[in-house]
């Protein structure tokens, strides 16, 4: 059974590897050899608020696999109803009594890249984000962007007006607005702005937490001690 197990992760895998144009991508964590333990990854969907993002998934492969499918999880925070925003924890079909053997890793990760763009709000995960999206879209769109762009890397919104200038029209720079960020990269400051922070209150807290001008992504941990250092008027 395992060495059935281990022969078809193996092919699925090299599937994977062959398809450059769907940007879907396992590899194993740690031990190259352990094909039982991997990392997804793929981009959040177009005209979603996770569009441009990049989002990964602890895969773990049972012994039974694949007439039990695999346990799967986010490890990107997502703002998503069937999601938990504290776990990563999954609420989908196919990865559950809609499982069938025919079914693959990537196309149970495909299958989380279609649930980013139709979320089900009535059958949460998340029970405070789905009453958001119910009630209140705007906000439940809003606060999706801002997590797409702290932790998946997402673009932000004015991130495009970047690519504007040229050579025979170069961009004219604010030296006072670019006085305001203190030498830290402005799209991880903006990031907390979207939030709804002043850019001198992000860069006093920056500071504060000794993080490097030189960082362009905080990793989870170091975003969670700037927000709560934000939240607390630190």
């Amino acid at each position: 059974m395992a060495g059935n197990r281990t022969r078809r992760v193996a092919k699925e895998l090299a599937d994977i590897h062959a398809d450059v144009h769907s940007m879907i991508a396992a590899e194993p964590i740690g031990n190259q050899d352990d094909i039982t333990h991997l990392r997804g990854t793929f981009p959040g969907p177009p005209d979603t608020p996770y569009e441009g993002g990049m989002y990964h998934v602890d895969i773990k492969i049972p012994t039974d696999y694949p007439f039990r499918p695999p346990t799967m999880k986010f490890e990107t925070k997502v703002w998503h109803p069937n999601v938990s925003s504290q776990t990563g924890a999954i609420c989908l079909d196919t990865l559950s009594s809609a499982w069938s053997p025919v079914l693959t890793i990537k196309s149970a990760l495909i299958s989380l890249q279609s649930l980013l763009s139709t979320p089900e709000p009535k059958d949460p995960q998340d029970a405070e984000v789905a009453n958001m999206m119910l009630q209140r879209p705007q906000e439940f769109q809003r606060i999706a962007r801002e997590w797409a762009i702290i932790y998946a890397g997402a673009p932000s919104s004015d991130s495009g007006d970047a690519l504007k200038g040229t050579a025979e029209s170069p961009l004219e720079i604010d030296d006072d607005s670019q006085a305001q960020y203190d030498g830290y990269d402005e799209f991880l400051v903006d990031g907390f702005k979207a939030m709804g922070f002043s850019i001198e209150d992000v860069v006093r807290v920056l500071a504060d937490l000794q993080i490097s001008r030189h960082t362009c992504q905080l990793d989870d941990g170091q975003v969670d001690d700037v927000c709560a250092r934000l939240l607390a008027g630190a």
